[in-house]
């Protein structure tokens, strides 16, 4: 409904760009003439003094203006008839002539229009996404003029960047929500997982994989929706994959045995990881880089409070002798279904490619021409190629990047302790304190306030990099920016505090220790995931600028793949080794990775030197 009514506010700003530049257009026109009379007069000096004169006088480069000479003398070379020069058909052919002139004339005048010469193949991609007939320029395999479309300048609104502060944040916040709920629905089963296997007749083991095997389609999923959404945008593929995730969490709800229930997990998690990949694109399309530091941690807060608030809800569904445990799948469909209808009615489409294409739509509307291309339309590379791309770069960066390698291990291992803890909860707290399943679940709770706490960095890491920036840009220039390490602040400040949480908490879970020891060790951990996270992110986005989707990629399918197969290890891992031990492994392989935002801070910009893909690299 958003993006219908998007398109439908972007057609009324065309057609008022349209008629702000008809007029010079129009003026181009009537020089154009002027110049071509007194070309016949014989003022052949004359004609081109103005015909210069004139593309300066609407800010039309000169070689752009010849190029359109060029292309108008060929038309009417090719619109010459073959058989009689009757005065009609000569007046059809000069009528025909001034309209192919004044659209050339008015494809210079319009404001953010760039003239482009198309090569043959793509031309043939432009026939296909446009739909056009081809022109006799083009069965002569002459080279075709198109006008791609651009904004206006840049202060333009139908650029994301210009809407309002208002716009911009509904539109995180809803992305933000859906991250919430796929997020949500990864851990609310595990709470009731106890009843799920009794009634399935299974170990609770085996029950468990209904969590890992989510976190595996979450992986896998991942692959894909990059390359879809950079062809439709990112607003259908939101709409669409949360649909048709809500199909299969009904299936999950309904599942006869575990079988099914698997496989509807499975294939719930795999289209339910869209917001995973596409929410670092649709946040750079709406927020500019410094407007970043506030906004990417809304979404990451909300994308971990999923998996926190999971256990919340599962823990009293499970306990309780009122509902199955079959409402752990109905509470996330109802969850699900809230969001889906705020995403249709105000999710706003972001892409800008897209919203380039719709007004290269508009125009073709008003003008008739079918010139008038947005950059997306005369993309070469077919879709099937991008998505053949998608699925094999993202293991290219992971072997050879070692930006890409050390992060995704880290993240990998802090999901890995995160998701352990869907079982390790229970004997932390319930076996260990005599928490009922609701109360053990709450006390998740605990790592949602750590969550929260990473706003009170918000300010103090804002004012650092506007700091930085001012000081940059009255060293450099004003076109200064700055480097990605500016971004590990939140990391350096907040990695620490994971390995000692997890001492802490590992070595106070005593009975003889209160139980408010674990879970104020518990806000620290969360306070430094999120961190971490943000850091992890935000470094890769602005690192590998081009290739940040599959980066982005590959840390999402190596922490959720792996995560996933190392929650069926939970169980048996805190049952052999206690929660003291179990633990000080997971804290002691945590504090091996903390070195690694100071390092890149410090070595970052030479090891991206070395890099094929990161900015800045070879």
């Amino acid at each position: 409904m958003q993006s219908f009514l998007a398109y439908r506010r972007f057609g009324k700003t065309v057609r008022e760009q349209y008629e702000r530049d008809r007029k010079r257009a129009e003026a181009l026109q009537r020089g154009n003439a002027e110049a071509a009379t007194s070309a016949e007069a014989g003022a052949l000096g004359g004609h081109r003094r103005l015909s210069v004169e004139t593309a300066s006088s609407v800010n039309v480069p000169s070689s752009q203006l010849a190029a359109s000479q060029l292309s108008d003398t060929r038309d009417l070379e090719k619109a010459e008839p073959t058989h009689g020069t009757g005065e009609d058909d000569l007046k059809r052919q000069e009528t025909a002539t001034s309209v192919k002139s004044f659209g050339m004339t008015m494809g210079n005048a319009l404001s953010g229009i760039e003239v482009r010469t198309l090569t043959r193949e793509m031309s043939r991609t432009r026939s296909r996404k446009v739909g056009h007939l081809a022109t006799n320029t083009e069965k002569d395999h002459q080279p075709e003029i198109v006008f791609v479309v651009g904004y206006e300048n840049e202060k333009d609104p139908m650029n994301p960047y210009n809407w309002t502060f208002a716009s911009k944040m509904i539109a995180t916040l809803l992305i933000g929500a859906i991250s919430f709920v796929v997020g949500f629905a990864s851990s609310i089963d595990s709470a009731a997982s106890k009843q799920a296997s009794a009634e399935f007749g299974v170990s609770d083991v085996t029950e468990a994989l209904a969590t890992g095997i989510y976190l595996i389609g979450f992986g896998v999923g991942a692959l894909s929706a990059g390359p879809v959404s950079e062809t439709v945008g990112r607003n259908p593929v939101y709409i669409i994959t949360l649909f048709i995730y809500m199909c299969f969490i009904l299936g999950a709800a309904l599942a006869p045995n575990i079988g099914t229930q698997l496989v509807m997990r499975f294939l719930a998690g795999f289209f339910g990881s869209a917001p995973l990949v596409c929410a670092g694109g649709s946040l750079s399309d709406i927020w500019s880089p410094m407007e970043r530091n506030f906004a990417f941690p809304i979404f990451a807060t909300a994308g971990f409070l999923g998996p926190v608030l999971g256990p919340v809800v599962g823990g009293f569904v499970g306990q309780s002798s009122l509902v199955s445990w079959r409402w752990t799948e109905w509470i996330t469909l109802i969850i699900s279904g809230t969001i889906l209808v705020g995403v249709l009615l105000f999710q706003p489409e972001t892409y800008a490619p897209i919203l380039l294409k719709w007004k290269a739509s508009h125009l073709r509307e008003l003008t008739g021409d079918k010139r008038y291309v947005s950059a997306v339309e005369i993309r070469a590379d077919p879709f099937g190629q991008r998505l053949l791309r998608a699925l094999y770069r993202p293991f290219i960066l992971a072997s050879r990047e070692p930006i890409v390698m050390l992060f995704a291990l880290y993240l990998t291992v802090i999901y890995i302790i995160l998701f352990t803890f869907l079982d390790g909860y229970s004997y932390i707290f319930g076996d260990t304190y005599g928490f009922s399943e609701g109360i053990t679940g709450l006390a998740f709770v605990g790592m949602g306030i750590g969550f929260c706490c990473t706003a009170a960095l918000v300010p103090l890491i804002h004012h650092w990099a506007k700091h930085e920036l001012l000081a940059l840009q009255a060293k450099e220039g004003p076109t200064a920016k700055l480097a990605p390490e500016h971004r590990l602040h939140y990391a350096m400040l907040g990695a620490p505090a994971v390995p000692i949480s997890l001492f802490w908490m590992g070595w106070t879970t005593n009975p003889d220790i209160s139980y408010w020891s674990p879970l104020v060790a518990s806000v620290l951990f969360g306070y430094g995931i999120l961190c971490i996270f943000i850091s992890t992110y935000q470094y890769i986005i602005d690192s590998y600028e081009l290739y940040a989707a599959s980066a982005l990629a590959s840390l999402t399918v190596i922490r959720y793949v792996v995560a996933g197969g190392m929650v069926e290890v939970g169980i048996p891992f805190y049952g052999n080794l206690g929660v003291h031990w179990t633990l000080t492994i997971m804290g002691a392989i945590s504090a091996v990775m903390v070195p690694v935002p100071y390092a890149f801070y410090k070595w970052g910009p030479k090891i991206r030197g070395y890099s094929k893909f990161a900015a800045g690299g070879i």
